[in-house]
């Protein structure tokens, strides 16, 4: 049995062990596999739903509507709500909340906080048939130049609009960006907000079959068994010392909720722990 897994940029095809929690269904009388929808918590109630279950969550929640109602007063401005996944992997997911008046590069950099950055790689993003660099290129030999970051969200975003993102242009990291709608109200300090995160993926070691992974070998995947628990890593290193033979893993990253996780030199993040939290009341 196989099922296909997208880890970053990779598309690879696992044996039922390679670690990831999938649901059973039938097709034509031939089985096949259908992962679970991840879920993530409102900010504002602690509610849990689905990314889709989420965007209509937020149009009606109660306790942020009495939030957005006490920012009335307040300077205005306004923001768009904007929905992003990877590309080869939908289990992750955030959807955000940005000023009008953020710059690309405020958006890059938050994407790089979060979910990318790992080795300073150059990043980019496709809007409208428009190329947006980090560090544009000015030569016109390979067709028109890129644009620089520097241009505001509202200058170049538009409700119902989709955009993409990459980072790496070796080892690359592809993002969906749908803009899913708009407001105005108070101005706030922050000039991005975190509405809803998909919940950690549940990934079990690809060894043993049982414990919860907490290391990925990037070689593994070509393998179909790239997670490593900590029991079977202390096992594997037991018996090494009694075995000549060397069998583990010379490279292992941590697994993190991201979907860059076993790409480059990915650690995850410094700044945002891969668990999202709701507000405390």
């Amino acid at each position: 049995m196989y099922i296909v897994f997208c880890p970053g940029q990779f598309l690879c095809i696992f044996t039922e062990n390679c670690g990831k929690i999938y649901q059973t269904g039938f097709l034509n009388g031939g089985r096949f596999l259908v992962a679970k929808q991840t879920k993530g918590y409102c900010k504002y109630c602690g509610k849990e739903y689905t990314k889709s279950g989420m965007l209509r969550h937020l149009a009606s929640c109660q306790k942020r509507k009495i939030r957005l109602e006490r920012e009335s007063t307040k300077t205005r401005c306004g923001y768009f709500q904007v929905v992003i996944y990877a590309k080869y992997d939908k289990d992750y997911w955030l959807i955000i909340e940005i000023s009008e008046n953020a710059t690309l590069k405020d958006l890059d950099q938050f994407i790089r906080n979060i979910w990318v950055e790992c080795c300073g790689n150059l990043s980019a993003f496709d809007i409208a048939g428009v190329r947006y660099e980090v560090l544009p290129d000015t030569d016109p030999f390979w067709g028109p130049p890129a644009k620089s970051m520097n241009y505001k969200l509202k200058d170049v975003l538009e409700v119902g609009e989709a955009a993409t993102y990459e980072y790496d242009f070796g080892s690359t990291t592809e993002l969906i960006l749908n803009v899913h709608s708009y407001r105005v109200g108070g101005r706030k300090r922050e000039k991005i907000v975190i509405l809803s995160r998909n919940q950690p993926l549940e990934i079990l070691c690809s060894q043993c079959g049982k414990n919860k992974a907490s290391w990925v070998n990037p070689e593994g995947y070509y393998e179909g068994n790239p997670f490593w628990c900590e029991e079977c890593l202390e096992k594997m290193e037991s018996d090494e010392e009694e075995s000549e033979e060397y069998d583990i893993p010379e490279f292992l990253l941590p697994v993190c909720n991201s979907p860059r996780m076993g790409v480059c030199g990915y650690e995850g993040s410094d700044i945002y722990p891969d668990q999202f939290e709701p507000d405390k009341e």
